[in-house]
């Protein structure tokens, strides 16, 4: 089990308006012309509305700029961000199709099912790491525990009766607390919703005692102090909420759980095409205006070769692959 702890708690990076749909373009050769010649779209495998979506427009109307052709969002959700991810996976491997993939759709789905329908590392190419961002573990004023160590010591006499919300089963926030659970002896019940939304208004209105949230999904709440903040889930303090501990400060040495957020393309992606990509995100994300709209929302912006972000993506598969199994988390 100390084994299965270490590698669990090692560096785990763990994550608006309407759609704009457009039909695929015809396939061709990227080489016909200088890239891009035509339209670019990407797909963001979740609803409207959610921090995927934020990024993926703000990113598209950089672009757009850049490039003088247009690049769209089209969201395509289903199935925890399988199904657009699978779509992408089938694309013309033209850099025309792109996907904006996360923890989630990346690293987690891939141990959850028996028959997954794409491998994370095989069928896409690897264009950059977008961003990061630390879960939060966060409780309604009725939990008496404002520490990490009070809050295990509470769950623990609870005999498995505290309860945490996720945005649904094998979801990252599911599994950060599954992590959490196995690495400090805690006994939680996980409670399952349909999107972070009803897991907030149940920790809001004290039916649901805590949950490790989106950043961007809590902070207007711990700000306000309707909710408690105990600890961040990366290695580092936040700098949006530097009094706010992190559970490997809390007495958990090495914890980390983030939220990533990056670009693909289908496998098989011109290698030129794929350095294109990187080269305009890199650009993108050095600017000013971007890295502080991305820091509003409590993003970090952590861009990456197309090489090094590959490497991260297989290693976080089998990151995650051990948590899966050491949870006895149910495989479809």
């Amino acid at each position: 089990m100390k084994a299965v702890l270490s590698l669990l708690c090692g560096s785990l990076v763990i994550a608006a308006s309407g759609a704009a749909h457009a039909q695929a373009p015809a396939a061709g050769p990227a080489s016909a012309g200088a890239f891009p010649n035509k339209m670019v779209r990407i797909v963001v495998p979740f609803p409207p509305g959610g921090s995927t979506d934020v990024l993926a427009r703000k990113l598209a109307d950089a672009m757009t700029q850049d490039f003088g052709q247009s690049v769209i969002v089209e969201n395509r959700p289903g199935a925890g961000g399988t199904v657009g991810s699978a779509f992408v996976a089938r694309a013309p491997a033209d850099g025309y199709t792109l996907l904006m993939g996360v923890t989630g759709s990346h690293a987690v789905s891939y141990s959850l099912y028996a028959k997954p329908s794409y491998d994370p590392v095989k069928d896409f190419a690897a264009i950059s790491m977008i961003v990061n961002s630390p879960l939060m573990l966060v409780r309604n004023a009725n939990v008496p525990a404002r520490t990490v160590p009070e809050y295990v010591t509470y769950a623990k006499s609870r005999l498995a009766q505290v309860t945490y919300g996720s945005p649904g089963n094998g979801t990252s926030m599911h599994l950060t607390g599954e992590m959490f659970a196995l690495a400090t002896g805690a006994q939680l019940l996980h409670v399952p919703y349909k999107g972070s939304a009803p897991a907030l208004n149940d920790l809001l209105g004290g039916q649901l005692d805590s949950m490790f949230g989106d950043l961007l999904v809590v902070q207007q709440f711990v700000k306000s102090g309707k909710i408690q903040a105990i600890a961040v889930t990366s290695q580092q303090r936040h700098p949006m909420f530097p009094d706010v501990p992190t559970v490997a400060e809390s007495g958990v040495p090495g914890f980390e759980a983030l939220s990533w957020q990056g670009l693909f393309a289908p496998a098989g992606t011109p290698p030129e095409v794929v350095a294109a990509l990187n080269a305009e995100v890199t650009k993108v994300l050095d600017r000013p205006d971007m890295k502080a709209f991305f820091s509003s929302q409590g993003f970090i912006v952590t861009p990456s070769s197309p090489d090094a972000f590959k490497t991260f993506v297989a290693a976080e598969v089998k990151k995650w692959a051990a948590i899966v199994k050491a949870a006895g988390v149910p495989v479809e």
